[in-house]
């Protein structure tokens, strides 16, 4: 059934972000496995995420990939001392990996940030749009295992699997993000021809061999990943340019200028991966159909609940990638994204792009615990839940716990400290008992026509020691 959904953009993010974001598949079709499934259904119960963006390109601190696209976007722009051609920016591109060596890697340092504040599962940047490869793969020696790249001699250069590994032991669930476009490989961009955009630069029916030698070359880094680096949860594909011709919707702006039919075969793809990682989720991007198990809007957030499994995902500062002197939202806009994105009933991947001596802006971890305080005391109303009309009233938004036996009530603030009113009106039916998480105080409430109106303690109005937003506990 074609649905379409209206989004909330939110006016904090740059144009340029905006500019990027990703369309959201209008049909949704379900994975019918059933392994896959079940790993859904926990997924979907996890509703925080860590993403990381990071290559080579963060020794610039400009935008991942897209300025060795050949399109006149904002995001395309070439900056700096070698901007002045293509070819000769595209060239000191690529020689970034000559000079790549991030000596703080410390992925164990990144699993307690992350944990301590709440996330549950972790998309890796494997392979971005320019090829670089942040894994050992044997397909290519454009990679940061390379003796071309000096981190190779470190014990822990095959940084993809130290990622996975880390995260495991803390019980993440791993998901390995994979550019389905390839601007390296000869294979994809022919240097017989200039690249003209961020497609294809042949025919693929045209010369079948070359294409398939690209199809190959993608098939056998996806089998790398689903073989050597232990268990895999999530196989995340961005490009979704790259796709059968007769799935493009001609109607979708950021798609056009696609004219070659991208077919790389992902009924084949898919069967590898969950033969090799059985349940595996696989995440096609903006392709609709059974190769998109849950949808992906990119720095926004729904209105109103989707049909189907789905993760808004966003940045923490206002790039994807390293950007020295970003600006970061604060634990106070964080935490409210991640109450309205949960009772929506979707899940919150938020991105954090590691630098150029591998290790986040001290700025990031800073969030990461203030995000952790508000989460230990408002945890149980985020996880395990599900959504419930009326979904939000005002600065009220709602969960539902899975087992029914509960309503939880996030009121957003206007200021990190939380000031509570005399009253606090909750659209919901009759309650045997109202909780301030986080808070001792005894609540007295009233039942008011389809409303529960709850009186607030003086006490508890001049300072309720809470912060960004309060959350009250109503059980069946």
């Amino acid at each position: 059934m074609k649905k379409t959904f209206t989004f909330l953009v939110l006016s904090f993010f740059s144009a340029s972000l905006i500019a990027q974001k990703h369309n959201v598949s209008k049909q949704y079709v379900p994975p019918g496995d059933s392994l896959v499934e079940q790993k859904l259904t926990e997924w979907q119960d996890l509703k925080f995420g860590l993403f990381m963006h990071w290559g080579t390109y963060s020794q610039w601190g400009v935008v991942e990939s897209w300025s060795i696209c050949p399109e006149d976007e904002g995001w395309t722009q070439r900056r700096g001392p070698y901007g002045a051609t293509y070819n000769g920016y595209k060239a000191a591109y690529e020689n970034l990996q000559t000079t790549f060596n991030p000596v703080k890697f410390n992925p164990e340092k990144w699993v307690q940030a992350a944990k301590d504040a709440g996330m549950k599962y972790v998309i890796f940047t494997t392979k971005h749009h320019d090829g670089f490869c942040m894994f050992d793969t044997k397909e290519t020696d454009y990679k940061i295992t390379s003796s071309k790249t000096p981190f190779s001699t470190n014990p822990r250069s095959n940084v993809t699997k130290e990622v996975f590994n880390a995260f495991r032991k803390e019980n993440f669930m791993i998901g390995a993000y994979f550019s389905k476009p390839d601007w390296h490989t000869e294979n994809y961009w022919w240097p017989y021809f200039p690249p003209k955009d961020r497609n294809v630069n042949y025919d693929p029916k045209k010369y079948p061999e070359r294409w398939q030698k690209f199809k190959d070359f993608t098939y056998n880094q996806i089998s790398e990943l689903m073989t050597g680096y232990g268990k895999v949860d999530i196989l995340w594909l961005d490009g979704g340019w790259v796709r059968p011709k007769k799935s493009i919707d001609s109607t979708v702006e950021w798609q056009r200028g696609i004219q070659y039919d991208q077919d790389i075969d992902m009924p084949k793809i898919a069967a590898m991966g969950r033969q090799k990682q059985p349940g595996l989720i696989v995440v096609d991007r903006t392709v609709s159909g059974q190769y998109e198990n849950y949808t992906t809007p990119e720095q926004e957030v729904p209105e109103v609940p989707l049909n189907h499994p789905w993760e808004s995902c966003i940045t923490m500062g206002n790039s994807w990638s390293y950007v020295p002197g970003d600006h970061y939202k604060s634990v106070q806009q964080i935490v409210q994204l991640l109450v309205k994105i949960v009772s929506r009933g979707g899940n919150l991947l938020m991105n954090i792009g590691p630098g150029p001596d591998g290790d986040w802006d001290p700025v990031a971890y800073e969030r990461l615990k203030g995000i952790s305080s508000w989460i230990n005391i408002n945890g149980e109303g985020i996880y395990n839940s599900k959504s419930v009309a009326p979904y939000s009233t005002g600065n009220i938004f709602y969960t539902k716990a899975k087992n029914d036996k509960a309503i939880y009530a996030f009121m957003l603030s206007d200021k990190e400290k939380v000031t509570l009113p005399a009253t606090v009106s909750i659209k919901a039916g009759k309650s045997r008992k109202v909780i301030l998480l986080g808070s001792k105080q005894n609540l007295k409430w009233k039942q008011q026509n389809n409303e529960i109106v709850i009186s607030i303690p003086v006490v508890l109005q001049q300072n309720s020691g809470l912060n960004d937003a309060a959350c009250f506990k109503l059980e069946y």
